[in-house]
């Protein structure tokens, strides 16, 4: 039986990109490799990122890449410390857009996983799917009120509890 690598992908609008989903495939020609593609995503915003997350699943079950979809916390530090397993999981590959529309590069995020777990963390920078590729991002839209707020509430808690646990 072959060693297998088991990856936590954590992406949000990359998850379905063709240069990340390239980039497994690459992988998994060269080892055998699991994934899990965790996508921090508001509630709000959760319909539409299940759908990203079936086709990048789609894509990788055809060229046989054993994979999971997760969809976790908005702030991507609660999501990949809820999801992040170390018997099970060996190492991280954050995905994000360029480092000029990246927020997760603005915050870091590559070297903040890095140091809340302690495996090999690596970075892609990858271009937004298809649809997206040069077109305008479009402006959040706002969410009603209650809905906002109580996502809020949600990521508190979730932080909170975090903290309470250290």
């Amino acid at each position: 039986m072959a060693v297998r690598t088991h990856l936590l992908v954590v992406a949000n609008r990359t998850v379905d990109s063709p240069d990340l989903l390239a980039a497994l495939k690459d992988r998994a020609s060269a080892q055998a490799i699991a994934v899990t593609l965790l996508v921090p995503t508001p509630w709000a915003e959760r319909d539409a990122a299940q759908e990203r997350v079936d086709a990048a699943l789609a894509t990788l079950r055809d060229a046989g890449v054993e994979a999971e979809g997760v969809l976790g916390d908005e702030d991507p530090m609660c999501a990949v410390q809820d999801t992040w397993d170390p018997k099970r999981m060996d190492e991280v590959l954050v995905s994000t857009l360029g480092r000029g529309s990246s927020h997760w590069m603005r915050i870091d995020l590559p070297h903040r996983v890095a140091k809340l777990i302690d495996c090999p963390v690596r970075h892609l920078e990858t271009s937004p799917p298809r649809e997206e590729a040069g077109e305008p991002l479009p402006a959040k839209p706002r969410q009603p009120l209650l809905v906002g707020l109580l996502s809020n509430m949600h990521a508190e808690t979730r932080r909170g509890a975090a903290d309470a646990a250290r």
